[in-house]
């Protein structure tokens, strides 16, 4: 159990490593993408990212479900649920993922 662990950390990081080293913006599916391996992580290194990515998002990337629920689940997970929850309240047309990740927490 602990191997997977590992390869699990190790495969997430070199997601951060090749979003470092991007030159163009992420799109809303990169940014899920990004939010879901901050989550993993859920270090002081994913942190920092998720929370800078999340502040550069652009506003309509804010309206797409997808991008919110991975947000808020990575918020969760880090333990910001007072920012979950605002991006939980501005979801205009919530699904049942959205609710789930709320619900769900950590």
């Amino acid at each position: 159990m602990e191997n997977n662990g590992l390869i699990t950390n190790n495969v997430t990081e070199k997601v951060l490593d090749l979003f470092d080293e991007m030159k163009i913006e992420p799109n809303q599916f990169t940014l899920s993408t990004l939010f879901n391996a901050c989550a993993v992580l859920n270090n002081n290194r994913a942190m920092k990212t998720g929370k800078k990515l999340l502040d550069e998002m652009p506003e309509n990337y804010r309206n797409n479900n997808i991008t919110s629920t991975s947000a808020i689940n990575m918020l969760m997970k880090f333990g910001d649920v007072e920012s979950a929850e605002r991006i939980f309240r501005s979801i205009k047309a919530k699904d049942i993922i959205t609710y789930n990740a709320t619900i769900k927490g950590n």
